[in-house]
């Protein structure tokens, strides 16, 4: 029996401590401050009137009131009543409190001279609001005698009454003026109102040129500037933003804001950029036109079957460049070109370089030249681009811009100029050079030709006859190593004219023996130029250059023509004759080459 009743007497003991456990001491009520409301931030009163206050306190349960005048307590009750027969400024003071805390308001009461010219609130200085909105001006006069009112706006006068509502169609700035006269004079308020214009939104497609037009509220602003104030990629584009007609184009989807300005008008134009809807590629997508210049590649890269056409060349051009496995094609001698087009245009993101063409340059293995700059086999082609300005898909004659390489005007700031002088070359630039090559009279062979031997090379020394507009002639050899024709079968015409930049020549016998040539780089800006993974491969957009040389602000380009840009023959390696294989879009891929500035 004890020990049943050991056995109650434990449980019972824990069930106290359950119960226990489950006390706690009375929560403490969080009591909320007062909020005082009613009462404005200023006043105005005439010398000896009453001005009443009848605040609204929320949360004012077992609150306790305090009004005090310039720091000096006047009243301990919820509503007060102001008068002073002094003019001047005063404090007024009301706190509320209770065991949450003590809320505040303050306000400022004027206190004016009977006689004295009318106090005028109850109107900001400043208002913003939105193009035909209505903005109601009611203020608050005192004056002790009879006042009248005269609203201006740029110097006339458009109204007389107590109150006044702005509008305004057209986003500005805008100016008004009260004047409010009695006895004792006239007292003016001057109000700017800044009418903020509509936002206006567009949509477009990623890669896809978007051309903005002026707001009309802009019409008649001289001057006009845009600008991107977020966006939500840097791969962007705004050119020409000091026109009323911009272009714009981005490489990612998302939401940018541009704000233009008229003067002092200012309005917002929001692009929201979404997918394109067949996905870009960042390879070459279409080929438009090529024409070699004669060289030692030529009918082989790609190669001429009889009966081919020109369109029979390009198309096999293509088949060579278009898309990612794309393999390599000549340009022959100078001047020869190829033209190709992207199925998208390239965005020309600032401080970047945009796209390159492959070649197959590469570095000399063993240049006994000490301490030479970068070269080996370089032989650079002049880059020409272009926008789809009309939209018709095709590049026009009238659209197209230089990319100003390093050489361009001259090879003077080229690490090898030098060395290129004290050698003979031709180091001159020609801007309108002009070439001529004339059919062959004869494919034979006149010598044998010794392929090891750099001095017994050739086997037709007057093969193709040339002619340029700076009075020089003379002959293409042809070599032991290529025995196909050099000049375009596919060619019905007996001669071949060409224009264009012709380069210094970059190309040193480093031997003194001709059997080691190493053709130098240009510092940027061309294709085959520099090994395809160099950082001087890529090509800025934004050097682009107009036909009067003046930068081009172009904001992409879908078109590319590059021509061989050099006219040298180097020994027994043969003309320097351009190579052309993939090209890419940069910023598709992916690869981020910041530019050169110059």
């Amino acid at each position: 029996m004890k020990q049943v009743n050991k056995k109650y007497t434990a449980i019972y003991f824990l069930m106290f401590l359950f119960l226990l456990a489950g006390c706690s001491p009375e929560e403490e009520v969080v009591v909320p401050v007062p909020e005082i409301s009613g009462i404005e931030s200023e006043y105005t009163v005439l010398q000896g009137d009453e001005l009443e206050f009848s605040p609204v306190v929320t949360n004012g349960d077992d609150a306790s009131y305090r009004w005090t005048v310039d720091g000096k307590e006047v009243a301990n009750t919820l509503s007060y009543t102001f008068s002073s027969d002094l003019p001047g400024e005063y404090k007024l003071v009301l706190e509320a409190s209770n065991k949450g805390g003590t809320g505040r308001k303050e306000a400022i009461v004027t206190v004016i001279d009977r006689g004295a010219p009318p106090a005028v609130s109850g109107i900001e200085e400043e208002y913003t609001i939105d193009a035909d909105a209505d903005l109601q001006l009611s203020p608050t006069v005192v004056s002790d005698n009879e006042v009248t009112y005269a609203w201006f706006m740029d110097e006339e006068e458009v109204a007389n009454g107590t109150e006044y509502t702005f509008n305004a169609l057209r986003p500005g700035s805008y100016e008004i003026i009260l004047m409010v006269t009695n006895l004792g004079g006239t007292t003016e308020k001057k109000i700017s109102i800044k009418v903020k214009a509509e936002v206006i939104r567009v949509e477009t497609a990623t890669h896809t040129l978007l051309s903005l037009e002026t707001p009309a509220y802009l019409d008649d602003e001289a001057e006009i500037q845009w600008v991107a104030t977020s966006a939500s990629s840097e791969l962007y584009r705004l050119s020409y933003a000091d026109t009323s007609s911009p272009l714009f184009v981005a490489a990612k989807e998302g939401e940018y804001r541009l704000k233009v300005t008229g003067g002092e008008i200012e309005g917002e134009v929001v692009v929201t950029v979404g997918k394109l809807e067949q996905e870009a590629s960042p390879y070459i997508a279409e080929v438009f036109d090529f024409l070699p210049a004669p060289g030692q590649f030529v009918n082989q890269l790609p190669r001429y079957t009889v009966g081919d056409t020109r369109e029979d060349m390009v198309r096999k051009a293509g088949e060579y460049l278009i898309g990612e496995y794309a393999s390599m094609i000549t340009l022959g001698g100078w001047g020869g070109y190829v033209t190709f087009g992207f199925d998208h245009t390239i965005v020309n993101v600032p401080g970047r370089r945009d796209f390159r063409i492959l070649g197959n340059a590469f570095a000399a293995a063993a240049n006994p030249s000490p301490d030479a700059p970068f070269g080996g086999s370089c032989e650079p082609a002049v880059i020409m681009v272009a926008y789809d300005k009309n939209g018709n898909g095709m590049p026009d004659d009238d659209e197209w811009y230089e990319i100003k390489g390093s050489g361009n005007i001259t090879a003077e700031n080229e690490p090898w100029y030098q060395m290129a002088v004290d050698n003979g070359n031709d180091t001159r630039t020609f801007r309108d050079f002009e070439m001529t090559y004339y059919r062959p009279i004869s494919e034979t062979a006149e010598e044998a030709g010794e392929p090891n031997d750099p001095g017994s090379f050739a086997t037709i020394k007057n093969y193709i006859r040339w002619t340029n507009n700076q009075g020089g002639e003379g002959y293409k050899v042809k070599n032991v190593y290529h025995s196909q024709s050099y000049y375009p079968a596919w060619v019905t015409e007996d001669q071949l004219t060409y224009k264009g930049i012709r380069l210094a020549e970059n190309g040193i016998d480093e031997s003194g023996q001709g059997n080691y040539f190493v053709l130098y780089a240009f510092r940027y800006g061309y294709v085959d130029n520099y090994p395809n993974n160099h950082n001087n491969s890529g090509i800025d957009i934004d050097w682009a250059i107009d036909k009067d040389g003046n930068k081009a602000d172009l904001p992409g380009i879908d078109f590319v023509k590059v021509y061989n840009g050099v006219d040298q023959e180097n020994g027994w390696l043969g003309e320097a004759s351009t190579e052309v294989s993939r090209g890419e879009d940069l910023h598709l891929l992916g690869i981020n080459i910041e530019t050169i500035n110059e």
